[in-house]
């Protein structure tokens, strides 16, 4: 069993755990709940953003403790002065020491989209992420068959909620539909945990036109998000190189500013 299967296996279990816990009807009562959704890819398409989906994540699998001590509202705040389009946060609490308190102490903060960082496997996950203040979800195509997938896109639309659809390999974009207006490649091998940016590039051809093309991981240079951008990728996820410094908001912000004056470096000398 590769880790991803352990992730999903456990999650499995976690999610008929919280279904006892916190009925759907208890869910459907929070504050949250009847508040309609911020576009993701709206905010992703704004010429005064960066593009950027800036990820709040306390630890991985593969890195261990990243910053376990970092405030929520300290770093999520940070990150939307900085200029980043939306926010990343994880709420796996085992793999990646997250909680669903996180996102909601995010959303108390913070207009912008938020996207729930997770493993979805199960329709209650999505009604609890709408609980929570989420406005977007991830599906990931290697944790889901086709038609799971399929069914699980359609309830988060149900909802009001976009879907960012995460692929690694070609063959995974089998499992898009039209529904879904985000499609984010994941630069890390969720099998093996190894990450090339490469993977961004090699499959954007493959990426069908309706939908905005998200690059995930491994992003730590200005200059690869230029050159993403050239290719034709409106998003950019980015945890990590953030989040190991002991303020992520003033690693995010120095990685912005650093980004405009590239990118105005090279607008002048087309100019």
């Amino acid at each position: 069993m590769n880790i991803l299967d352990d992730i999903v296996a456990h999650k499995r279990k976690e999610v008929a755990s919280r279904k006892e816990r916190y009925p759907v009807k208890w869910l459907e009562q929070s504050i949250f709940f009847e508040t309609p959704a911020v576009s993701l890819r709206q905010s992703l398409l704004r010429a005064d953003k960066s593009g950027i989906i800036a990820e709040f994540k306390r630890r991985s699998p593969s890195k261990g403790d990243i910053n376990p001590g970092a405030s929520v509202e300290q770093v999520t705040i940070g990150y939307v002065q900085a200029g980043a389009s939306a926010l990343s946060v994880l709420t796996d609490e085992p793999f990646f020491g997250g909680s669903n308190g996180d996102l909601s102490e995010a959303r108390k903060f913070n207009a912008c989209p938020i996207l729930r960082k997770d493993f979805i496997v199960d329709e209650y996950q999505i009604v609890e992420a709408k609980s929570i203040g989420a406005d977007a979800i991830l599906l990931i195509a290697a944790c889901l068959e086709k038609d799971r997938l399929r069914q699980l896109a359609q309830t988060a639309a149900s909802l009001g909620l976009e879907v960012l659809m995460e692929v690694h390999a070609a063959e995974e974009l089998d499992h898009w539909i039209p529904e879904i207006k985000l499609l984010g490649v994941n630069n890390r091998n969720l099998k093996t945990m190894t990450v090339s940016v490469q993977t961004s590039i090699e499959l954007f051809a493959s990426i069908p036109s309706e939908a905005l093309a998200v690059s995930e991981s491994g992003i730590n240079d200005p200059a690869v998000i230029v050159e993403l951008k050239d290719i034709g990728y409106k998003g950019f996820l980015m945890g990590e190189h953030f989040m190991q410094d002991a303020a992520p908001e003033k690693k995010c912000q120095d990685f912005i500013q650093q980004l405009r004056q590239l990118e105005d470096l090279l607008k002048n000398a087309i100019a």
